[in-house]
């Protein structure tokens, strides 16, 4: 049963024979590339990097699940992209722009 399933996925228009399995395997790099630089400072983060990163996920998470054969493993890479490249952007946005030791202005009561 086993050898049987190994063949399936060896002969699917979508496995390993084909650059439909490689591209978003090599694209997985990326995001445990993005996931490791969660311990990075927010101010060594790059918005235009984030940003991309982000994009190519959006875009490519919808775009993934038109194409014929349905590639679930591009459509899986593509969602952690776009997920991490999120979160980076809020990490970034709100070092840049809500620093913690701000002191916020009173608002008069009267």
């Amino acid at each position: 049963m086993a050898a049987s399933k190994l063949q399936a996925l060896w002969n699917h228009p979508a496995g390993p024979k084909t650059i439909h399995f490689w591209a978003p395997t090599f694209k997985w790099g990326i995001s445990i590339a993005n996931i490791a630089d969660f311990a990075k400072p927010p101010e060594k983060l790059s918005y235009p990097q984030q940003i991309a990163v982000t994009a190519t996920g959006v875009i490519w998470s919808r775009y993934s699940t038109v194409i014929t054969p349905k590639n679930w493993n591009l459509f899986s890479v593509n969602v952690a992209m776009a997920g991490t490249g999120i979160y980076q952007l809020s990490r970034k946005i709100k070092h840049d722009y809500f620093p913690e030791g701000e002191v916020k202005p009173a608002v008069a009561t009267e």
